[in-house]
């Protein structure tokens, strides 16, 4: 029996039964899961004591590492020791247990590369979800030279962008991003893009969204989260543009900080501060090494209070990252992306290491899959978000270093944004491509392995 997806309204998309390649795959994927599960019961047999050392030695070398770090001059050298002990512990380890470690990762990468390639072939396409949109009449595509090391010149995007029928325009030293995005959208564009970081992302996106017009995402930045979010191939930048022409339309959220716009997320706190610093750009270890003994050392000075998801306020919080949209960060395939960009919600992560112990044992429970067991970190969702603080709050709001006037009111703004992706584009990030150990998996594995479609879109945003 097929499964009916529902596209845009008025459209119905219906799921055709997976393929034979699909089929095997998911057949390869269940197989490799039993020998995950017979390679981790022969270690824990055989192998029992080896691996409470390894765990007290990733313990030891946290410890002693944050120690070092977090200490001035002659103090730090105590830390030491340690940080050896605790190398040579992980090194015995993996010398002693070289075949068990090297099977467990062979089976581990089978299993996700087939379990990835059978969920891929045997859910609803992008296309089948969400519908081709019309070409852009009168397409606009805003180009930072300079950004990601000069890849806009490198790949020529000005000629590339002419031969379909786009209009160009150049950011100069100087201009105003948001003024050249509006002046594009009321001289009658009807897709607006922009070939930049994230941060250049987010200010045409809010031009975007003013004006509902559709934005297009040309990774042409240096790390194109954004992009990689929504499917996209980031090598592939001149490849980006066939969304003018040949693409696939959907609605995501936006999200906004005191009305500033942002794609991919807001860092508050450890980071935030480093990154302020001028001497950060051009030496960023020794920023890092001068400044954590003075945020995170025995006199902290990191002033942050919110409500945490228990409804109790925090005021020691080391690192908040607020993002458009929840990452996914409970196991390591896909972590650090977003499943969905248009769940109409804030991802909130907050940490709280008062020290070197508290440290170790979230590196430690981290080693074995158990982070969510620390008890100085959280994460949880919800449609607005604010934090307090006596003076003005370091932000680096999708990789810009910003300084902004607190409350810091977070709010998400539910399907603001006409997105358009190639036609030819996954329009799925990793963490939805990505096959876990979870019991809704390993059914859709089982009624691939069977012939049977698999409900759900692998592109949900």
């Amino acid at each position: 029996m097929s499964v009916l997806l529902h596209k845009t309204p008025g459209r119905v998309a219906r799921a055709a039964p997976p393929g034979h390649r699909a089929q095997l795959a998911a057949v390869v994927a269940l197989i490799a899961l039993g020998g995950v599960l017979a390679v981790t019961v022969y270690a824990v047999i055989t192998a029992a004591g080896d691996l409470l050392l390894a765990l007290v030695s990733v313990f030891l070398l946290a410890f002693s590492a944050w120690f070092v770090l977090t200490r001035r001059h002659v103090a730090r050298l105590l830390g030491l020791p340690g940080v050896l002990l605790g190398l040579l512990g992980m090194i015995s380890f993996v010398g002693g247990h070289p075949l068990e470690l090297i099977g467990l990762v062979a089976v581990l990468a089978l299993f996700g590369f087939a379990g990835r390639y059978a969920m891929s072939h045997g859910r609803a396409t992008l296309e089948e979800v969400h519908g081709k949109a019309e070409p852009a009449r009168r397409g606009v595509l805003i180009i930072n030279p300079g950004s990601g090391g000069g890849k806009a010149t490198r790949f020529d995007l000005p000629e590339e962008a002419r031969k379909r029928g786009l209009r160009h325009v150049l950011l100069e030293p100087g201009d105003d991003l948001r003024e050249l995005a509006t002046k594009a959208v009321t001289d009658g564009a009807d897709v607006i893009g922009m070939a930049g970081g994230d941060g250049s992302q987010a200010t045409v996106a809010g031009v975007a969204m003013e004006h509902d017009v559709a934005h297009v995402c040309v990774p042409a930045g240096t790390r194109n989260h954004f992009a990689l979010d929504l499917g996209l191939d980031r090598d592939d930048v001149v490849g980006a543009l066939d969304a003018f022409t040949d693409g696939i339309e959907r609605r995501i959220d936006l999200a906004s900080v005191n009305e500033r716009i942002f794609v991919n997320n807001a860092s508050i706190g450890v980071y935030a501060q480093v990154v302020q610093e001028e001497a950060y750009r051009d030496a960023k270890f020794g920023t890092w090494r001068r400044m954590l003994p003075e945020m995170l050392g025995p006199e902290r000075s990191i002033d942050l209070q919110f409500e945490g998801p228990d409804e109790r306020d925090w005021v020691d919080a080391t690192l908040v990252v607020v993002s458009n949209n929840p990452y996914q960060l409970r196991r390591f395939s896909g972590a650090g992306t977003r499943p969905r960009l248009n769940t109409g919600r804030l991802g909130i992560l907050a940490t709280r290491i008062r020290g070197s112990r508290d440290l170790a044992k979230l590196v430690t429970l981290t080693t074995v899959g158990q982070s969510r067991r620390f008890r100085g970190l959280f994460d949880w969702s919800c449609p607005k978000f604010e934090i307090r603080s006596g003076a003005s709050v370091p932000v680096g709001l999708d990789g810009e270093a910003l300084l902004l006037a607190p409350p810091l009111r977070f709010v998400s703004l539910p399907c603001a944004l006409r997105v358009r992706v190639p036609h030819h584009a996954t329009g799925v990030s990793p963490a939805a491509a990505a096959v876990a150990l979870t019991r809704a998996d390993l059914t859709a594995l089982l009624r691939i392995a069977v012939g049977k479609p698999c409900a759900g879109v692998p592109a949900k945003a």
